[in-house]
């Protein structure tokens, strides 16, 4: 690979899905499948970043790359490197016009997915990323729906930046580069999703839903069930990440938008912090808000300890 622009595309390819696997010898083969049954009339290719797996999830990826060469493009990290190194070092292996994500413990369902999402993609430039229902699986086995309610068919930027309502495991967004300072900074995180699709519409672009199902979820595995043991974990994390994006000169132009995002989850942390029995943490947002002149807070505050004390 050296010498080569990993970030420059390939023509060829109209979607790359996304795949990052660590010991998930249960689940891969399940997650690789859908992936290979998707029916289209373009090319597309599975890049998967296996992080140095310990089980025998190596050995099930190396089997389905040697039988669908064409398909797959398997990376195989000689040492573990951690789950945002392994983001970005398999997002920089991408070439599609677009990309999609299957995180190796989920699955697609709709063999139709790629071609329903690239369609109205292709037939509408100004939308930039388009997403679907999911079936939450539990380690009971219980299936539900994760989008009960209607959602909005279309939204921006200016809807996502308060809120990731995209299940990554039914997205399709338009492939952009990360930039050196960008990724810098995701490394300090859990998770990159939100960001790249905040960035992939930092200078414009919509986001369309489609009402069908495609992808379950499994809900209680990995890395997202060890942050939501604490309330108020998954708030701080998003926090960092919008002030890291405030700070970004790729961001310049959202920054009110930005800054008004960053008081709305200081508002929750601040409630969550009480959920947690952190008092002195939410106390501390609390003076800090009544200081920036955000005096609804103080409504938000003594609801969420009553509810803490009376509980």
């Amino acid at each position: 690979m050296v010498g080569k622009n990993l970030d420059k595309p390939d023509g060829d390819i109209i979607v790359s899905i996304f795949m990052l696997t660590y010991n998930q010898e249960e689940y891969i083969a399940q997650a690789i499948e859908g992936v290979i049954a998707q029916k289209t009339n373009f090319k597309y290719q599975l890049v998967i970043g296996e992080d140095f797996s310990s089980d025998g999830t190596r050995e099930i990826c190396l089997d389905f790359a040697e039988k669908n060469p064409n398909k797959i493009k398997l990376l195989l990290n000689k040492k573990n490197i951690g789950l945002i190194a392994n983001y970005i070092q398999t997002y920089a292996h991408c070439k599609g016009k677009y990309i999609a994500i299957c995180d190796g413990d989920d699955y697609w369902i709709d063999p139709l997915k790629l071609q329903k999402q690239v369609d109205f993609l292709e037939a509408n430039p100004d939308y930039k990323i388009v997403y679907t229902h999911n079936k939450n699986l539990f380690p009971s086995g219980k299936e539900n729906e994760r989008l009960k309610n209607q959602q909005p068919i279309s939204t921006s930027f200016k809807d996502l930046i308060f809120n990731n309502y995209i299940p990554s495991v039914t997205v399709l967004f338009k492939r952009e580069s990360l930039t050196k300072n960008m990724k810098m900074w995701i490394l300090k995180y859990p998770y990159g999703d939100w960001p790249t699709y905040l960035y992939v519409l930092r200078n414009g672009g919509k986001i369309r839903f489609l009402d069908d199902v495609t992808a379950v979820y499994r809900k209680d595995f990995g890395t997202s069930t060890a942050l939501r043991k604490k309330r108020s974990k998954i708030g701080e994390i998003n926090l960092a990440i919008l002030k890291d994006i405030f700070e970004d000169p790729e961001f310049a132009n959202r920054k009110e938008l930005i800054k008004a995002s960053i008081l709305n989850y200081k508002t929750g942390l601040m409630a969550s912090y009480n959920k947690d029995y952190q008092f002195f943490r939410s106390f501390s947002i609390l003076c800090a808000l009544i200081f920036g002149g955000r005096w609804n807070a103080l409504k938000i505050y003594f609801y969420s300890l009553k509810s803490t004390i009376l509980s």
